[in-house]
C-alpha cells in the first residue's frame, strides 16, 4: 500500500516519514491550515528526503501566482481542488481532490477522495469504494485515517494509496513519530 503522510512542516517530520517507510510526504500550502508553510520552508522540506520518497505539493488556492510558486518548487505531485487547467506538457504529476458527490475529473492523474481537508472527518467508505471501481485513475483514500482504522478501509476500498495527517499528529503539524510509525505498520498489514 502507498502512504502520503500529509502536512508535514518541517524537515525532520519528513525525514521520519520517509525512514518509516512512507512512500510520499505532503505540505500544504497557501491554505488557511496551521500545517500551511512557505515556499522556502516546502523546498527545505522536499529537499530532506531522498529521490525515491515523493513530494506532494498541496493546495487549495484559486490564485494563478501562488500555482506558478508551487509549480517551481518542482514536486512530484500538486494535490489541488481548485479546477486549474494545465498544459499537456506540465512537468508534474496532478491530483485532483474530490468530496462526495463531486463529478471524477478526467483531467489529471489521480484523484483523492477528502472530505475534511487535514480535519479528521472519516471518508464515506462505501462511496470511496464505489469511486475505487469507476474511476479510471488512481483514487487516493484521505480522512478521518489512524492507525486504528486504516486496515479496515484499506481492506473495504481497495484504494490506489491512502493520506493521513491528523491522524498521525500530536497537534496540527506536529508529527508523532510512534503514530507514523503504527498507521505505515497497520496499512503494511493489510
Amino acid at each position: 500500500m502507498r502512504i502520503k503522510i500529509c502536512g508535514i512542516t518541517n524537515p525532520g517530520d519528513a525525514c521520519i516519514a520517509e525512514r518509516e517507510g512512507a512512500s510520499a510526504i505532503g505540505v500544504v500550502m497557501f491554505s488557511l491550515s496551521p500545517r500551511s508553510v512557505t515556499p522556502d520552508l516546502a523546498q527545505a522540506i522536499f529537499d530532506s528526503v531522498g529521490p525515491f520518497t515523493a513530494t506532494v505539493a498541496v493546495s487549495h488556492t484559486r490564485s494563478e501566482e501562488e500555482l506558478a510558486q508551487i509549480l517551481a518548487l518542482h514536486p512530484t505531485a500538486i494535490q489541488v481542488s481548485h479546477r486549474f487547467t494545465f498544459r499537456d506538457d506540465l512537468d508534474v504529476r496532478v491530483i485532483r481532490v474530490i468530496r462526495s458527490g463531486d463529478q471524477v475529473p478526467d483531467d489529471c492523474d489521480a484523484i483523492i477522495i477528502d472530505e475534511s481537508h487535514g480535519g479528521g472527518k472519516q471518508c464515506d467508505l462505501p462511496h470511496a469504494r464505489d469511486l475505487v471501481q469507476r474511476s479510471n485513475v488512481p483514487v487516493i483514500l484521505a480522512g478521518g485515517l489512524n492507525a486504528g482504522n486504516v486496515k479496515e478501509a484499506i481492506s473495504r476500498v481497495r484504494p490506489y494509496a491512502v493520506d493521513v495527517a491528523s491522524g498521525v499528529e500530536v497537534r496540527p503539524g506536529v508529527k508523532d513519530p510512534a503514530k507514523i510509525r503504527a498507521f505505515v505498520k497497520a496499512c503494511r498489514e493489510e
